[in-house]
């Protein structure tokens, strides 16, 4: 297949429409060659058809899909330089591990089959196991196998569709690390569809969070958690506190809020809405407590009035829930550095966070939006 100038995946108004129910709207999406790619988003949100027309196992109803250079976006499946590793890995039982990454190449009557599974399961670390069943593998191994049979095949492009979703948690962060050390020595492009938060920041370069059938917003990880610029992006990734507020005055570095009769300020590049009202966005973690009065290295946006109404000890921190005295329950994330004392139930205090790390949402979306996360994919 010829490779244009860039060689990425393109979507182009890409539409995929079921019995009165549009799964993915007028999609327009750039992966650029090499990239670590993640579609986030929760059930039902369109990031699996849209993996599923770009396998070739869906048929967009609308739009282009270019690959390349090339226009597949009716090519069929098994003519498309793609890959696809599917949670439950599809690995043959009565082959051995050695047999199931050779299949594809032994099919296709490919030479040097023998030295390429050998640097294939060098990869993925199970040169030891080359001659076990899939059987007598565990989960995270197995993982590995699918994930050499796909790659052996040299596509340009690897589907991942929720790969780790079988596994326990502690192996499913040890995975992360694994898959995203693979991306980085084969440099191929991978696109990674996940419901889950934290393996999409973990893994991907850029992370494209989807709703509803379209992208809410696309950049890297880092970007997306500290400035969102929707109510739902603010809620998926992470958590966050949105506080109604009126806004008072813009000028070009600076938006002034008046948030329940307390001025906070938040940065022009930050701030994300058009009318006289918006929703204030902080991180629980970028929220400091202290006692009423004390002086808390926060200048800029400083709130008293509160009162502890819940406490957990979670090992690396400590998660208070503050009642304002607008009747809001705040999040406030404290490290357990050792340095100071935790507060207890009952308690009055005093909130405070720099200008730089809050966030303005328009106030027409929805402030509960993408907070009720659900575990399916």
């Amino acid at each position: 297949m010829s490779e244009a100038v860039g060689g990425g995946l393109e979507l182009r108004s890409l539409t995929k429409e079921f019995a009165g129910f549009t799964a993915v709207k007028s999609l327009d999406l750039d992966v650029p060659k090499g990239a670590f790619f993640a579609l986030l988003g929760p059930s039902g949100c369109g990031k699996t058809t849209t993996l599923r027309m770009v396998a070739g196992l869906e048929s967009p109803t609308s739009g282009t899909i270019t690959l390349g250079g090339q226009d597949i976006t009716r090519t069929k499946a098994y003519q498309r330089p793609v890959n696809t590793v599917f949670q439950n890995y599809a690995l043959f039982p009565h082959l051995d591990i050695f047999e199931n990454v050779a299949f594809g190449l032994r099919r296709r009557k490919e030479s040097d089959v023998d030295r390429r599974v050998t640097e294939m399961l060098e990869l993925v670390e199970l040169s030891s196991q080359a001659r076990k069943r899939p059987a007598q593998l565990s989960g995270g191994q197995q993982q590995r196998v699918a994930l050499a049979r796909a790659l052996i095949n040299q596509p340009e492009v690897l589907l991942l569709d929720e790969p780790l979703g079988a596994l326990d948690l502690k192996l499913r962060r040890s995975m992360q690390l694994e898959i995203k050390r693979i991306q980085t020595e084969v440099g191929l492009t991978f696109i990674h569809v996940t419901h889950d938060q934290e393996e999409a920041m973990t893994m991907a370069d850029t992370v494209a969070v989807m709703n509803a059938g379209v992208i809410e917003q696309m950049g890297a990880p880092s970007e997306l958690y500290e400035n969102p610029r929707t109510t739902f992006v603010a809620n998926f990734l992470g958590q966050s506190n949105l506080i109604e507020g009126r806004i008072k005055s813009r000028d070009s570095d600076v938006v002034t809020v008046d948030m329940h009769g307390t001025d906070v300020s938040v940065t022009t590049a930050r701030s994300h809405a058009d009318g006289e009202m918006g929703w204030i966005g902080i991180r629980p973690e970028k929220v400091l407590i202290g006692d009423e009065g004390e002086n808390l290295d926060a200048p800029g946006n400083s709130i008293p009035g509160g009162r502890v109404v819940d406490v957990s000890f979670v090992g690396v921190s400590t998660q208070y829930l503050v009642r304002m005295p607008w009747g809001q329950e705040l999040q406030v994330f404290e490290q357990n550095t050792g340095r100071r004392r935790m507060f207890r139930r009952g308690d009055q205090v005093e909130l405070s966070w720099r200008p730089e790390f809050a966030f303005l949402l328009d106030h027409s979306q929805d402030a509960s939006a993408g907070a009720q996360r659900m575990d399916a994919s």
